[in-house]
């Protein structure tokens, strides 16, 4: 497969872990980090065993999802109080029908590294509305470059890599820009090699991307990106599955495989520092 790799570096990968995500229950995995206590653990471990990037969903006293800034606050103070280095990348997206100040505030008053800039509505899982209309996402934008903080565009199927090519056009993205390609929910593109060289290949040239399979495509995708000279995310919001049928013990599983297959491709996981650096994060 041609590699395509725009601004990725050629020999580092940034590996990314999302925790705990909107979706997943403990019904669904007995070790799913949906507290702060926690979610600070499972992102150290996660850093140890060598992830650069800890992906932060939150949920409720009920463990239902949330974008409570009382819960996010926690997790990221217990992280850096354990002087975790692991860049942070919170999520603006962490439940239905929140306010754009519910969905702001955790970024602006935090300041993690990064936070994720869904870039366009869709029907998600066939079942609900995941909106993200044009005034919210050009307020999420400008309050993003207000308080320096990189946007991960997350993009599930061409039509929101065309609205964030425009918002770049526009200067409420700032260039270079990095991508999340997001393969497998229902109501966007399938988790296929074919999906991601076609959203590859109408990249931005100056841009680094990243990208995650849901479900069962989540290895040929991280196969693929590998293949490409892509970024990748893993990790149990994604996928509870380690083999078809078998759970994954927890999210440091996931960070060990891609390392493991990283190495066999002559590649290392970058570091926090290292993916700062390939990032353009200041």
């Amino acid at each position: 497969m041609l590699e395509t790799r725009r601004s990725n570096h050629k020999n580092k990968v940034i590996l990314t872990v999302a925790l705990t995500g909107a979706i997943p229950t403990k019904k669904d995995h007995a070790n799913l980090p949906t507290q702060p206590e926690e979610i600070a653990k499972a992102a150290i471990e996660c850093y140890e065993a060598g992830a650069s990037v800890v992906h932060i969903h939150v949920r409720d006293d009920d463990d239902k999802s949330s974008m409570c800034f009382e819960k996010f606050k926690e997790t990221v103070e217990l992280i850096r109080a354990a002087k975790c280095p692991i860049l942070l990348n919170l999520t603006t997206s962490g439940a239905q029908n929140q306010t754009y100040e519910d969905r702001i505030k955790p970024f602006r008053e935090l300041k993690p590294d990064l936070a994720s800039f869904d870039a366009g509505t869709m029907n998600w899982l066939n079942s609900d509305v995941f909106m993200n209309e044009p005034k919210f996402l050009e307020v999420l934008g400008t309050e993003m470059q207000k308080v320096n903080v990189k946007p991960e565009i997350e993009v599930f199927d061409m039509g929101m890599l065309n609205n964030a090519l425009y918002y770049i056009k526009k200067g409420i993205i700032k260039e270079p820009a990095h991508f999340q390609l997001c393969l497998g929910a229902p109501g966007g593109m399938q988790a296929t090699a074919e999906s991601l060289l076609y959203l590859v290949n109408h990249l931005p040239e100056d841009c680094t991307w990243s990208t995650f399979g849901i479900g069962k495509g989540a290895m040929e995708i991280t196969m693929a990106a590998l293949a490409l000279g892509g970024n990748i995310r893993v990790g149990l919001e994604d996928n509870v599955y380690y083999h078809y049928g078998q759970l994954a013990k927890s999210n440091v599983d996931f960070v060990e495989r891609v390392k493991r297959l990283a190495h066999e491709m002559n590649k290392t996981i970058a570091t926090p520092e290292e993916a700062k650096e390939i990032l353009k994060i200041k």
